[in-house]
């Protein structure tokens, strides 16, 4: 039997997640829902998929799955709608922008029992996944120290920083669910700072667009973040950790792996711009990954309480970071 999905969201991530929905056996898009018209009426055209309202979606019988693309003012919502509806939930970081309000969105969630997944593309990267299976094998021994960076090819507009919440909610999120991911292991304290360095107008809506984050593990290991809006080169996101036995590295994606060397110099492509070439074949593989969970009554990798305690990190980072100090958790 098909599932059946709506797709909330027609921008550039609602566009991925169609797309890799469709590739999908036994999954059909059923509607597009967004408040531009236009979008959603080219996006479902071109899957062979109607325009929608959200009502009419969660009263639909046959859809079984909802793939929540749209703003992040909408998540929380959408996805108690869909819990509520008895759906399965495919949900874009963050949860919402609050703590309590995703503490209780989950809670809406858990109580309904139905599948819920939060769009945590990074642990579904080839490489990165790669990695944590190597550490897992227990190839370097005991970790014991995360060093991340992530470096974007530049900031968004500052009409949406004034929405995004902050860089640590907004951008670092990811990291602090890398974090989490790899080291298995939870926040004692936190101390991040900040500055603006790569334009003055981010600073101007409160926010920084470079960062550096400390983070003491209630285990003892330790984990640095390094971020900044601007990254020349291209889109710059690798980590390493250390163990009691060696080192595991993930780099970065490069367009070709072509190295051209002459009297002049050695050389080699830039990373990948932007995060939509780098986390390619990650989308991918996450939608894959949540279709199964559905169809097979599986775990899914990336679940709302790791959205939350992702958010709750990035509030923690938040504070510290406007309060100049050590924040525990």
């Amino acid at each position: 039997m098909t599932m059946q999905v709506a797709l909330f969201g027609a921008g550039r991530i609602g566009k991925i997640h169609a797309g890799n929905v469709v590739r999908q056996p036994d999954v059909a898009l059923r509607c597009v829902i967004d408040v531009d018209a236009a979008a959603a009426q080219a996006l479902a055209a071109q899957h062979g998929a109607h325009v929608a309202t959200a009502d009419a979606a969660f009263a639909d019988k046959a859809i079984g799955a909802v793939v929540i693309g749209s703003s992040t003012d909408t998540h929380a919502d959408l996805m108690e709608r869909a819990a509520r509806a008895g759906k399965a939930i495919f949900c874009e970081k963050p949860v919402d922008l609050d703590a309590g309000r995703a503490r209780a969105c989950a809670d809406v969630v858990q109580r309904a029992g139905v599948v819920c997944m939060i769009g945590f593309q990074r642990r579904f990267d080839p490489t990165f996944a790669a990695l944590k299976d190597r550490l897992v094998a227990g190839e370097i021994g005991d970790p014991e120290m995360l060093v991340v960076t992530s470096r974007d090819p530049g900031a968004p507009p500052v009409e949406y920083l004034k929405r995004s919440g902050g860089i640590f909610r907004d951008m670092l999120i990811h990291d602090f669910d890398v974090f989490r991911w790899i080291l298995d292991d939870d926040a004692a304290t936190v101390y991040a700072t900040g500055s603006v360095l790569t334009d003055p107008a981010v600073g101007t809506v409160g926010d920084v667009d470079s960062t550096a984050v400390a983070i003491r593990t209630k285990k003892g290991r330790l984990a640095l973040i390094n971020t900044t809006r601007r990254a020349a080169y291209g889109y710059d996101q690798r980590f390493e950790v250390l163990g009691s036995k060696g080192m595991l590295q993930a780099g970065n994606h490069k367009p070709t792996e072509v190295t051209a060397a002459t009297a002049a110099s050695v050389s080699q492509d830039k990373p990948e711009h932007f995060f939509l070439e780098r986390y390619r074949a990650a989308y991918a593989i996450e939608m894959a990954h949540f279709f199964d969970a559905v169809a097979h009554g599986k775990p899914v990798r990336t679940t709302i309480a790791d959205g939350v305690a992702a958010l709750e990190l990035a509030d923690a980072a938040t504070t510290s970071w406007r309060e100049k100090r050590i924040v525990e958790l």
